[in-house]
């Protein structure tokens, strides 16, 4: 079974860059606040993500 949070981070980079590649606004290095806050979603669930698999 597939891990759950893995999808959730993944699924939430997809609609960044969905929002990305329509959002006049969003560029790599400045985003619109719902750009912004996409951005802070993924960013959030990978951090949790990848600390999780790191060896303790």
């Amino acid at each position: 079974m597939p891990d759950d949070l893995y999808q959730r981070y993944q699924a939430a980079h997809r609609v960044h860059q969905t929002h990305a590649k329509a959002c006049t606004s969003c560029t790599d290095h400045a985003r619109c606040p719902k750009g912004a806050r996409l951005w802070e979603s993924f960013e959030r669930l990978q951090d949790a993500y990848l600390q999780r698999k790191r060896p303790r």
